[in-house]
């Protein structure tokens, strides 16, 4: 998995997830976020901040996350969740602030940053997950075999230091359990999207 990080650029003033959704509500519709293309993680991230923060955020799309980050970068946008590894080296720099992290609990990808959770929007949760699919007609037996096989790499040191180093943090968890996360992340994006009126470009 890759958690995001909530990033603003530090001309905002803010210090906090409170003091940034403060300001938001003093100017509904002034501040803006970027994002890549309608339905990328950024954008859903975002939507899902403004929509349980209760506030006002203009989307400004991007072909990408990278020109996006080099807006934020600018300061032509004020606001964007993104990827720990896309950021963090910006935030390290000091050239954006980041408030917290999107995933349920604190992250070594970015020590002492509070979650959003704990940040004053309880059960916000956004981030990237990875994993491995086969065809749904694999017998079990197979896909028991490859569940072995996969968690034996990753629970090698140099494999978990590899994705560390590469923004991912290892999971490494059973196909039924790998189900719930899909069906329950199908879920609430899915709502949010028919929610926020989310469209294809």
């Amino acid at each position: 998995v890759s958690p995001n990080l909530l990033a603003v650029h530090p001309s905002l003033g803010v210090e906090n997830v409170r003091d940034l959704i403060a300001l938001l509500k003093t100017k509904p519709g002034q501040y803006n976020y970027a994002s890549g293309s309608s339905g990328s993680p950024t954008h859903l991230a975002a939507e899902l901040f403004k929509n349980m923060a209760g506030v006002d955020l203009v989307r400004i799309p991007f072909k990408g996350t990278g020109p996006a980050i080099n807006a934020l970068l600018g300061g032509q946008v004020h606001v964007m969740l993104v990827s720990s590894s896309s950021v963090m080296p910006h935030v390290k720099s000091g050239r954006l602030r980041a408030l917290a992290v999107s995933s349920a609990q604190p992250t070594a990808l970015a020590p002492g940053l509070p979650t959003l959770t704990a940040s004053g929007l309880p059960g916000f949760e956004a981030y990237s997950f990875f994993g491995v699919f086969a065809p749904g007609r694999t017998p079990p037996a197979i896909v028991a075999r490859l569940n072995a096989e996969i968690l034996r790499v990753l629970n090698r040191a140099d494999s978990r230091e590899r994705l560390f180093n590469s923004g991912l943090e290892y999971v490494g968890n059973a196909p039924p359990d790998f189900a719930v996360i899909i069906k329950s992340e199908m879920s609430k994006w899915s709502w949010l999207i028919k929610t926020a009126g989310i469209r294809e470009e």
